[in-house]
């Protein structure tokens, strides 16, 4: 590791819980303006050389994501039930978190994401808002995000696209099979399909090369370094400025405040369960959209009896989460789809909420091959194929290769039910209350997801799929939900609201939320290029207003 390490009784300038895609940027932006920075991060710093391509290890076991044999996680549809103990939810677990180990897809939201209640109205069962920020806020940002961390990809080829400053900084990732077939689909219905905006390196850029197109890239970290990770980017450029120390293994278990109310550091658990204070001046916490209220809940004082930052009493609530459908189809010849990266080709032409059919949603499709032999034996087949036996072995053999699968992003509304509390029982390794789910569907998030699935269907039939078959709805067939988000959610009322938009609390002023959490709607999934890009607007708020002297 390179970098600085400061006295853990050293008050540095800033303090970032979390090191992962929101956490790496934030640090790296503070740390290049000139300011000391403790990173914590609860999991463990790897590099390319501990990775493998080990199926078992990073698909059935918490590889790189969060243990619930340490961390467990209880999961209820709604207050009036029971908590059990489910893996309802997951996340990255190390220096880089989620952006090691996520498919790369990186969309940025549309400009109507951002003022969809003005759009559409009132949705009943639901807390449909808009945005205090709009796209043209976030524009800047997310070009700098394409640039820093390196994206690939294809300016202008989705009619759809919000208006863009610049071009991707790298051309689009090379089609696959699925994309083919997908491309040829689509456009005899009248669609338009464009390449996958991805966070790999289609060319070598800012000395690393590009991507192999092993196959590795859902649920595994990059040996190659191809995959554009924090961990790989802007990390690395923190700590070169000599000013950003990442400390791993680091389990946060409380923010503490001074009597006038601002943050003064956190308290936390180091790799030997010593309990350590490390002091700041400001402190921001990018830990996820579950991990961050945790986190508030947890801070309760004197001042904060509900939570820190929770006057609102909104911390926690207002859950969103991975919505969509899967369709899969099997094709005459072989596709080869293990190999690349998962998703080259998709479309928004349903990505627009349209009240002509009858219910608030929309999403984007794409053509992906989501399985590796294991997984793919175990559950990717048809539901009524064999569970064993020659005739199972012969149906794996044949379908294994032959198979694609077009998955739906879809909207998940904001719900006050929805949410992430303590638990009051169930305590995780270190003592601390673990993190209760209480999750439902929305009627609209359901009537979308079966929407979206028939247009999936027709797609898969245009193509030439030989046999199609779909998943259930079933929430349990959809856990663990990845895109964890709005459970500490923007606005411009303190009292309807967490975070300000700029990702600081309303109630701490030298206390910043930049994660999922933040988010008032959930867009169409894929939230990554938003969290970036509203990580380096809250960063650039944050240094302007600490060099005037309005955080301290």
């Amino acid at each position: 590791m390179t970098g600085v390490t400061f006295p853990t009784t050293e008050t540095v300038d800033f303090l970032v819980i979390g090191a992962g895609a929101a956490g790496g940027v934030v640090a790296k932006e503070l740390a290049v303006a000139g300011f000391r920075v403790v990173v914590l991060e609860q999991g463990p710093y790897l590099r390319e050389r501990d990775y493998s391509h080990d199926e078992i290890k990073y698909t059935f076991e918490p590889g790189l994501t969060n243990d619930p044999k340490i961390q467990p996680v209880t999961y209820r549809r709604s207050e009036a039930d029971r908590a059990a103990p489910v893996k309802a939810i997951e996340y990255g677990r190390q220096v880089g978190g989620g952006s090691v180990h996520f498919t790369a897809n990186y969309w940025r939201f549309h400009e109507s994401d951002f003022h969809e209640r003005s759009l559409f109205g009132e949705v009943a069962g639901a807390d449909l808002r808009d945005w205090p920020i709009a796209y043209a806020d976030l524009e800047p940002y997310y070009t700098k995000a394409e640039y820093e961390l390196g994206i690939s990809g294809l300016a202008g080829a989705n009619p759809f696209d919000a208006p863009r400053s610049k071009p991707y900084p790298l051309p689009p990732m090379p089609v696959k099979s699925s994309g083919v077939l997908f491309d040829r689909a689509t456009k005899k219905l009248g669609l338009h399909p464009f390449p996958a905006p991805v966070a790999i390196l289609s060319q070598p850029y800012q000395g690393r090369g590009a991507c192999v197109n092993c196959g590795f890239c859902e649920s595994f970290g990059c040996e190659m370094r191809a995959k554009s990770s924090t961990l790989v980017t802007v990390i690395p450029l923190a700590e070169k400025t000599g000013r950003c120390e990442i400390r791993p293994d680091c389990y946060v278990r409380k923010i503490e405040t001074d009597g006038a109310g601002r943050a003064t550091g956190a308290v936390y658990f180091d790799r030997s369960r010593r309990e350590i204070f490390q002091r700041a001046k400001a402190v921001f916490v990018c830990a996820n959209g579950v991990e961050t209220p945790k986190l508030l809940l947890m801070s309760k004082s004197r001042r904060f009896p509900e939570g820190l930052a929770n006057s609102s009493g909104l911390v926690g609530t207002h859950l969103m989460w991975d919505n969509g459908a899967e369709a899969q189809g099997l094709f005459e010849h072989p596709l080869n789809e293990y190999k690349g990266i998962q998703v080259t080709r998709l479309i928004h032409d349903y990505y627009a909420a349209d009240p002509k059919r009858g219910f608030y949603g929309g999403g984007g499709i794409d053509a992906r091959f989501d399985f590796y032999p294991a997984g793919f034996a175990l559950h990717g087949l048809p539901p009524e194929a064999p569970k064993w036996g020659s005739e199972y072995k012969t149906m794996f053999e044949t379908y294994f290769n032959r198979t694609m699968l077009l998955m739906s992003h879809t909207t998940s509304l904001a719900q006050a039910k929805n949410t992430i509390t303590l638990d009051p029982e169930v305590k995780d390794a270190c003592g601390l209350p673990a993190v209760r789910v209480t999750f439902d569907y929305h009627p609209d998030d359901l009537a979308t997801m079966k929407w979206m699935l028939a247009r999936q269907v027709e797609i898969l039939e245009a193509a030439g799929a030989q046999r199609i078959w779909s998943q259930p709805f079933d929430l349990a067939d959809n856990m663990p939900s990845r895109h964890l988000m709005g459970t500490c959610r923007m606005g411009t009322d303190p009292a309807a609201s967490v975070v300000n938009a700029h990702s600081r609390t309303h109630d701490v002023p030298n206390l910043f939320l930049v994660d999922g959490s933040n988010f008032v709607t959930a867009a169409r999934q894929q939230p990554t290029a938003t969290i970036q890009a509203l990580a380096y607007r809250a960063a650039d708020y944050a240094t302007q207003a600490a060099k005037r002297g309005d955080l301290s």
